[in-house]
């Protein structure tokens, strides 16, 4: 059983990979580097985490369960679509900028997960992209939406999200609220049907 000191410490480890894997890449770093720059030797590591495969798969899943649980809270409580467009909006920058180590590694490095842990990943991504389009269908049921397609507008949406994480400073002049504000507005005015342009 890990004590707290022990928990910790494997914080550390994750929340330093997570540094590293976005710097490097998965692929480019190793125990040795994580190691290092933790000031302990390799071997110390393995008192704590089993391997470089279990970090990534620690951020990766952690990761996407958070988003799961966004979508998820959003489609139980919040009603029309639009508030619930601009509610989920605002968690998925929110957990993007909130640690922007692991969200880049999860965005990026997924790929590099264990065979075996793939298809548990994507079945994750895909019921999230799933509670996605469920917004978008009510929001055409609604008639506050133009007829679009559906998969193709969430991607089109995630893509735009996603890309927060090569340009967001945390210091820079907009909060993540704001950013996400903004970014709710643009998404909206090219989804809304156009008699509600003026509404």
């Amino acid at each position: 059983m890990e004590t707290a000191t022990q928990i910790t410490r494997r914080e550390q480890i994750i929340q330093t990979a997570a540094r590293l894997f976005r710097a490097k890449g998965f692929m480019a770093s190793s125990m040795r580097d994580i190691a290092a720059e933790l000031g302990i030797e390799a071997a110390s590591l393995y008192s704590h985490i089993k391997s470089k495969d279990e970090i990534l798969e620690t951020i990766c899943f952690r990761m996407a369960e958070q988003f799961l649980v966004a979508i998820d809270e959003v489609n139980d409580i919040y009603f029309n679509a639009e508030e619930k467009l601009r509610k989920i909006v605002k968690m998925h920058v929110r957990l993007l900028t909130g640690d922007l180590n692991a969200s880049t590694v999860f965005l990026h490095e997924w790929r590099h997960l264990p065979q075996n842990r793939i298809k548990e990943f994507k079945e994750i991504r895909n019921r999230y992209e799933s509670g996605f389009r469920s917004i978008i269908i009510l929001g055409i049921e609604e008639h506050i939406f133009e007829t679009v397609h559906e998969k193709f507008a969430v991607l089109t949406i995630l893509s735009t999200l996603n890309w927060i994480t090569e340009w967001y400073k945390p210091d820079g002049s907009m909060s993540a609220d704001e950013i996400a504000e903004n970014l709710s507005d643009f998404i909206l005015m090219g989804l809304r049907k156009k008699s509600h342009l003026n509404d």
